[in-house]
């Protein structure tokens, strides 16, 4: 790790560490203790570094959230069944591996508080339920659902048992449990 704040200022590797710290830091103290102070003693980086390129702790904080939560890839093999519960097991995947439930938390709770953040949050979960949205459209378009699928109920009703389960119930989420959220689901939709 660089102790220098002139190499932090350097390439996307060094931009890589300061993001990857300003997330370190929101999972372990939270937003009150979410500091530009504290990610340029992570990174190894001056204060004054990170001025230069995100003008407050929100702005830094909404650029690190935008690199780590990447919308999963689109996915239509013909197969709307597997292909819902291929993405279903990645939300599953993302839900219980490394730190995305501890940063979602915190960023959930500063999105309350901040319109910029609020407004990041709103994109990211947008652009997260995308891949799902085009596959059931795709779906309707080909006849194996209702001309009239509501798709982001659908969307809903697929994906709000995992946050549920982990984020609220904190269970642990069962590697059967996508095919059996679609299984349950994709019934009550009718269909060819």
């Amino acid at each position: 790790m660089t102790t220098t704040g002139a190499a932090v200022g350097r390439g996307q590797h060094a931009r890589r560490r300061v993001l990857s710290a300003a997330l370190e830091v929101l999972t372990e103290v939270g937003m009150p203790g979410f500091t530009m102070e504290s990610v340029a003693r992570r990174a190894g980086a001056s204060k004054a570094t990170l001025y230069r390129h995100w003008s407050s702790p929100s702005a830094l904080l909404v650029d690190a959230m935008d690199a780590e939560f990447r919308p999963s890839p689109d996915l239509d093999t013909g197969d709307l069944r597997a292909d819902l519960v291929t993405l279903l097991t990645g939300l599953a995947t993302g839900l219980t591996g490394s730190r995305f439930p501890t940063l979602m938390a915190a960023f959930t709770d500063a999105a309350e508080r901040d319109p910029t953040l609020a407004d990041l949050h709103a994109e990211l979960t947008r652009r997260r339920r995308e891949p799902l949205l085009r596959l059931l459209a795709t779906a309707v378009g080909r006849g194996e659902l209702p001309a009239d699928t509501d798709t982001e109920l659908v969307v809903d009703l697929l994906a709000a048992p995992f946050f549920y389960r982990r984020l609220i119930a904190h269970h642990a989420i069962p590697s059967a449990m996508p095919g059996a959220v679609v299984d349950h689901v994709l019934p009550s939709l009718g269909g060819g």
